[in-house]
């Protein structure tokens, strides 16, 4: 055993370190002038950075060390930052062109050696401050005259290559999204022997002890000439969460309990559907392009079963131009050529819960009614922050007397009010199914404006091969984005992530 610190109290006892602690507590023991850095400690001892960091945090949970951390944040120059105080801004360079020059045109800019990025870079800055008129010529504004001395951005870009702090936060921020600051948040720890520390007698190394006795041991008796390490009751375990619901799975749920409320049945229906319900029944043409492989996505081998005869019937019948069985004029003219049972009876994976509004719509023709389903859809992305192949979609349909447009803006704004949602635009829009159609876009704080809310008053195309009078309005939600703005999550691949931490923002 090595001898006990100087301050040990008689009797103070042993515990087991592994090398790398005992050679960092000693020389934590061993400072004199305070608490040392984790980069000066690595030195002394001889071992990697990684290592160091480790170890004191092993010996920081035994109550063997302490640490003081403190935080800065250093602002550099990148190189592209560096080049610009060498060869001035691109509106440094604008202002002496028009200084010397007079107004200039993009041809005579270009000849005086502003690229085509440099330029636009330099008229929105000198625009944005009201120094430029608009249009062509690029001239100076009425009234304006060349600004004298160093330009906000000269001036700070100096200051961060001379070492300076107190520099304009706004201006740093500007020059960070141009690439010409790098800003960098640095933690710096320094580390020292707790008061357990210093008392604690270190065994001498080389001196093994045992952490658990083993089948062999036992077997061989070997047990009975080593010591055994002991026990720290104080060592933090790791801490065990219950039980808690998917976040994403809990906020469609809360979004479910909105609908319920507002009076909304909910329906259900297949994932792997048939074309025609999943677009024949909803007047979209057999042609239509996002009927293609590049939207939905088909499923070889696997005949889907036809509708009734008579449903197919009528649905045939709209799709070709023809007169409804039982009436005399066709309800439009329909869609050129002829319609195809062999491409109605398709295997696709459902690209839309509008399919489910369908089937409920032909069980249940008969007004007033309330629908809504929220399920899984499908279809043929390319993955981002905005795309997923799969995608949850929130579908629904409100029919009884006197439904017009105006109701249908209403319920969308109903939605968005009901989950803290206070911007909301509504633009006139295209869908085969529904006329007129509007689409409603919320905004992102940092994805921008999505489209959301998708819809329209079903045609008559749609309504009457079921057997419906009465107008209906046929509305969508775009879930999946939804949550992202309730979850305040940027990115909808982690929505599908099983990283709770992560999704919750706690790993942030």
């Amino acid at each position: 055993m090595a001898e006990p610190a100087a301050d040990a109290p008689d009797g103070a006892s042993a515990i087991t370190l592994s090398a790398p602690e005992r050679s960092l507590l000693r020389a934590l023991r061993e400072a004199r002038d305070g608490p040392v850095e984790e980069e000066e400690l690595a030195r002394g001892v001889g071992l990697a950075d990684d290592q160091v960091r480790g170890t004191l945090q092993r010996l920081r949970s035994k109550h063997l060390a302490i640490v003081e951390e403190s935080h800065e944040t250093v602002r550099r120059l990148t190189s592209r930052g560096s080049a610009a105080i060498g060869a001035a801004l691109p509106e440094r360079r604008l202002i002496e062109i028009l200084r010397t020059h007079g107004p200039a045109t993009i041809e005579q800019l270009t000849a005086a050696g502003l690229k085509d990025d440099e330029r636009s870079v330099a008229i929105g800055i000198l625009r944005r401050r009201g120094w430029l008129e608009d249009g062509m010529p690029v001239r100076w504004a009425a009234g304006a005259a060349p600004p004298e001395g160093l330009l906000p951005e000269e001036a700070v870009l100096r200051q961060i290559g001379n070492g300076e702090t107190d520099v304009d936060d706004a201006v740093v921020q500007a020059l960070e999204r141009r690439g010409l600051v790098k800003t960098e948040h640095r933690s710096h720890k320094r580390w020292a022997a707790s008061e357990e520390g210093r008392r604690l007698e270190i065994s001498a190394d080389g001196v093994d002890q045992l952490g658990a006795l083993t089948t062999a041991s036992l077997a061989s008796g070997a047990w009975r000439d080593r010591s055994f390490r002991p026990y720290d009751v104080r060592a933090p375990v790791p801490y065990l969460a219950g039980v808690r619901p998917n976040p994403y799975v809990s906020w469609l749920e809360t979004f479910e309990e909105i609908l319920l409320g507002l009076g909304f049945e909910q329906s259900e229906g297949p994932l792997l559907e048939t074309e025609f319900w999943n677009n024949d029944v909803l007047f979209m043409p057999q042609d239509h392009p996002a009927r293609s492989i590049h939207d939905a996505l088909a499923v070889d081998g696997v005949t889907g079963q036809l509708p009734p005869p008579d449903l197919l019937a009528r649905v045939a019948a709209v799709h070709e131009g023809r007169a409804l069985p039982g009436t005399s004029e066709p309800l439009g003219p329909g869609w050129p050529g002829r319609y195809d049972p062999a491409v109605a009876a398709r295997s696709v994976l459902r690209s839309q819960t509008t399919a489910v509004s369908a089937r409920f719509l032909a069980k249940r023709p008969t007004p007033p009614f309330r629908m809504y389903s929220i399920d899984r859809n499908f279809r043929r992305e390319e993955l981002d922050a905005r795309h997923h192949l799969e995608f949850a979609q929130c579908e629904g349909i409100v029919g009884e007397d006197g439904l017009s447009l105006r109701d249908l803006v209403g319920l969308f704004r109903t939605f968005a009010e009901a989950i803290g949602i206070r911007e909301l635009k509504i633009r006139p829009s295209y869908f085969p199914f529904t006329e007129p159609s509007i689409e409603g876009y919320v905004r992102h704080p940092r994805l921008g404006w999505m489209e959301i809310f998708p819809g329209g008053l079903l045609r008559p195309e749609v309504l009457r091969p079921l057997g419906i009078d009465v107008p209906v309005i046929a509305w969508g939600a775009g879930i999946t984005r939804l949550a992202l703005v309730g979850l305040g999550v940027s990115d909808i691949r982690e929505l599908f992530v099983d990283d709770l931490p992560r999704l919750t923002g706690a790993g942030r």
